[in-house]
């Protein structure tokens, strides 16, 4: 059985990962993302998965690697994680009331070849005032997240998302139907037995 790689340490992901595979390592490498913030938003988030990608096939040359990037886009700026509580109040701030858009490049690596591609999704934030940023921030402390939020933590309660498109996944940051099909092509053209797909 080929051995299986998850190049995140997000426990999010993690768990999104075991809805498609059943056995698997998940190990993040730490990787220098300052060059590639100064691209466009796709070709920094194409080129964030493929580093995370290879830093891990570099210690594992043997394994199916899976690695990938999600970023947030608002009016053409890549908006990020938020370094700290006001840096999340800013972040909603700027989103409240717009549209925008959510991409996750991944790259798929097995000695030597690779398969990459990414998805877009759009999420829609209703107007948020500063009391419900205040008590979503203390509640769910988002500052391992792009874009300062969790689609899943919107609710009732927590009312941030007006409407979304695209994949849900996606949006927390792991698109799983998009990347299981290319698991699969991937695993069939290379000639692996994908036998750890779900």
């Amino acid at each position: 059985m080929t051995n299986v790689i998850l190049a995140s340490n997000s426990p999010r992901r993690r768990e999104l990962f075991k809805e498609i595979c059943s056995s698997f390592l998940a190990e993040g490498e730490d990787i220098d993302e300052s060059g590639a913030k100064s691209l466009a938003p796709l070709e920094c988030v194409t080129e964030l998965a493929s580093e995370k990608a290879k830093a891990c096939i570099d210690k594992h040359p043997d394994s199916l690697v899976v690695a990938c990037d999600t970023i947030v886009v608002l009016d053409g700026e890549i908006i990020g994680k938020p370094v700290d509580y006001s840096d999340a109040a800013n972040i909603l701030r700027k989103e409240s009331g717009k549209t925008h858009e959510v991409i996750t490049a991944y790259c798929l690596q097995y000695q030597g070849k690779k398969l990459q591609n990414h998805v877009h999704s759009y999420v829609k934030f209703n107007k948020l005032d500063d009391e419900l940023i205040e008590k979503y921030l203390n509640e769910f402390h988002p500052y391992d997240k792009a874009g300062a939020y969790g689609i899943q933590d919107s609710s009732k309660e927590y009312p941030l998302i007006e409407e979304f498109s695209g994949s849900f996944t996606n949006i927390m940051g792991f698109p799983l139907s998009e990347i299981k099909k290319d698991l699969f092509s991937f695993c069939v053209k290379l000639e692996i037995n994908p036998d750890f797909l779900i």
